[in-house]
């Protein structure tokens, strides 16, 4: 029984044991569900994954199977962020346990009945736990809100280092309950708008509908929601990365009032497509363009941190600094993928909406549409890179496990996403007739890329998998010895009350 209740406390009670199980669940759901697209269909895969499942893919269903699989990925990479921000952040322990703890049931609920619904048969019984797992996973970001609250004295900053009031208030708490509130108020946008589903709202991909001329509120509404969301996950991981870091300085006291600013402009902006939409892009242009100043300064900050941390001589030169950089692929690799973005999501992006009318709609609808469902899964995937090397650095990686891990994960995603870039615009370098080899090349490169990715992944996770059912494994001593990843979070403390 020990064994068993052993492992069960590390899975379910340590940060580092939650993140494991959801990073597993996410990494189990992609390589089943991935066999479903792609070049997989076309090698007789996908048939044997239905044949064995029992699966059920209607063609008239797609987009309400699609929205499914994308809401309950979604939860888990939500659980996650909430898990390193329960334990970095400072809050009480009582309340660092019920959020976990209500989260993890949350997004598990999600995940299982939510997929079960959607692709096994539609009982609606498995429908309403979904409905309930996303009721408690907005009631744990109540409660993660509740403890953010960043006006408590117990968590004003001395530090001059750190970013701040007068009165000592700590920015960067301040921008981590901004973004939890603003997750909370837009995840009420998109529920309110699925409440009308079969009363006025049906199912729909945005994609397939950014040329009708006239879209209406609800359709408007799910938009914003796509897009809010999965801004405000890139803001929360963009936080975190920085206390790992321990962002500090000049640049952390220009970096807070930005984003926090930066957050709610993109935010009020997305809320305001429905009843302002001529106007609403314009505000969150300008939102855009606040938060990240803020992830650039980050990324001055760390780069600047790494080289100092980890150079051998006093003042090394060009060369001895750019090995110093590259030295920690784990921690070199968030940052990188900040700035790698900027060529292939933000610069599209801007590009797009500058030469919108003048290139992109003379396209036919279908080329728009890949160009915008790449940018969006671009951006997700990489965000998705971000948080798989924070977790191998966290989980104990070292060594040359972790050089090998860490630049498989960078090089190859980096790979995957710049080849569908070039893919999605393809036709800004070639004409129609003379696109054929690209294509070929460019899904082939994308395909090793995100292959490889996932079998550094499964790596890793059997690796954890194996250090499970040793006596005295990893797991034992990162439950015997919780490390917290920040130093400042020696200020969590039990409430006394």
């Amino acid at each position: 029984m020990d064994f068993i209740k052993n492992r069960f406390l590390y899975l379910f009670q340590s940060t580092k044991g939650l993140v494991l199980v959801a990073v597993a669940l996410i990494s189990l759901v992609t390589a089943i569900w991935g066999t479903l697209s792609g070049p997989m269909v076309e090698w007789g895969v996908r048939d044997i994954t239905l044949k064995i499942t029992g699966m059920q893919l209607l063609p008239q269903e797609r987009e309400g199977r699609i929205i499914m699989l994308y809401h309950v990925i979604a939860m888990a990479i939500i659980a996650i962020e909430v898990y390193f921000m329960t334990s970095i952040v400072p809050m009480r322990k009582h309340r660092q346990a019920m959020i976990n703890g209500t989260v993890t049931f949350g997004y598990i609920l999600t995940l299982f009945f939510g997929l079960s619904f959607a692709y096994f048969g539609h009982n609606f019984i498995f429908h309403g736990i979904f409905l309930f797992g996303l009721s408690l996973m907005f009631f744990s970001g109540c409660h993660l809100a509740w403890a953010l609250w960043p006006w408590q004295k117990q968590y004003h900053v001395k530090d001059n280092e750190y970013a701040h009031t007068k009165k000592g208030v700590d920015l960067e708490r301040v921008a981590f309950f901004v973004m939890a509130v603003a997750t909370l108020g837009s995840a009420m946008f998109g529920a309110i708008t699925g409440s009308y589903w079969g009363n006025g709202h049906e199912t729909f991909l945005a994609e397939d509908i950014i040329r009708e001329p006239h879209k209406n509120a609800l359709q408007l509404a799910i938009i914003g929601h796509l897009h809010i969301m999965l801004t405000l996950i890139a803001v929360a991981i963009t936080l975190i990365i920085g206390r790992w870091l321990d962002f500090k300085g000049i640049f952390h006291k220009i970096s807070m009032p930005l984003m926090i600013v930066g957050t709610i402009v993109i935010t009020l902006g997305v809320w305001a497509v429905v009843p302002f939409e001529p106007i609403a892009h314009t505000i969150i242009y300008c939102g855009s363009v606040l938060v990240m100043l803020s992830a650039l300064f980050l990324v001055i900050f760390g780069w600047r941190k790494l080289i100092h941390d980890n150079r051998q001589f006093v003042k090394p030169g060009f060369g001895q600094g750019l090995r110093a950089l590259l030295h920690d692929p784990l921690k070199f690799g968030p940052l990188w993928q900040m700035v790698f973005m900027n060529f292939t999501v933000s610069g599209v992006g801007i590009f797009m909406a500058v030469k919108l009318d003048e290139i992109f709609r003379q396209w036919p609808a279908r080329e728009e549409r890949i160009t915008l469902t790449g940018h969006w899964h671009i951006l997700s995937a990489i965000i998705a890179t971000i948080i798989i090397l924070y977790f191998a650095d966290i989980s104990g990686l070292s060594g040359k496990k972790r050089k090998w891990f860490g630049w498989s994960v960078i090089i190859f995603s980096d790979l995957a996403f710049a080849s569908v870039t070039i893919f999605s615009m393809k036709r800004l370098m070639l004409a129609q007739y003379a696109q054929q080899g690209l294509v070929d090349w460019s899904m082939i490169f994308a395909d090793i890329g995100l292959a490889a990715v996932l079998v550094a992944m499964c790596v890793l996770l059997l690796w954890r998998l194996f250090d499970l059912f040793k006596g005295e494994g990893l797991w034992k001593r990162q439950l015997s010895n919780p490390e917290l990843d920040v130093k400042r979070t020696a200020l969590q403390k039990e409430d006394s009350k």
